[in-house]
Order: structure tokens, then C-alpha cells, then sequence
């Protein structure tokens, strides 16, 4: 005699289809594919899409910053005039050239 009935075989068929498991028996490599697809798609991944920062936020602040004076220079390089020149002020007080480190941050301008 059979260990289960043709209605409970069909019951767990029916019970693994509807609940993602596999509904027959498989050897490991089509478990390898079950669970390949079972998995989140790549596109849907949180990594995926959100790997590089939000630039339109990023525009919207530099441009912010440009028009409160906070920042100058060409593009997108950008010279805090108050931290800097603090840090002159502060550091380097009676020296007359200005550090190395500041004049590389600096926008050069030729005349």
C-alpha cells in the first residue's frame, strides 16, 4: 500500500505551486535555476538603482550655493570663501603668500 493517497499527492503538488517551492522532485541543477529565479530581478535590486547619488539634487545645491556667493570658481569646483579664509587668517597669520594646499583649491585666473 502506498504511504499517501492520489488526493494528497495532488494536494501537495497543488500546495508547493502556490506557495513558490518546487512542486515535483529536481535534481540540484534545476534547483540551481528554481532559485536563480527565484530571486529579486537585478533591475528591482536597491543596489542596482540606486548606485550613483541623485545628481539633480546635487545641481539644484551647487547652483544654490553659487548664488549666495558660498562658492566660485568654474564648473563645478568649488572654494568655501569663509572656511578658507578663516583658515588663512587663523594658521598663517604674518606669512605672505598664501599655502600651497589653498592656491591648488583656488580658481586660477590669468591675465
Amino acid at each position: 500500500m502506498s504511504s499517501l493517497s492520489e488526493y494528497a499527492l495532488r494536494m501537495t503538488r497543488l500546495s508547493a505551486r502556490l506557495f513558490g517551492e518546487v512542486a515535483r522532485p529536481t535534481d540540484s541543477k534545476s534547483m540551481k535555476v528554481v532559485k536563480l529565479f527565484s530571486e529579486q530581478p537585478l533591475a528591482k535590486k536597491k543596489e542596482t538603482y540606486d548606485w550613483y547619488p541623485n545628481h539633480n539634487t546635487y545641481f539644484g545645491l551647487m547652483g544654490t550655493l553659487r548664488f549666495l556667493g558660498l562658492c566660485s570658481g568654474s564648473k563645478y569646483r568649488c572654494v568655501f570663501k569663509a572656511e578658507t579664509t578663516e583658515m588663512a587668517d587663523t594658521e598663517y597669520k604674518g606669512k605672505d603668500s598664501k599655502p600651497e594646499y589653498l592656491e591648488e583649491m583656488l580658481p586660477k585666473y590669468t591675465t
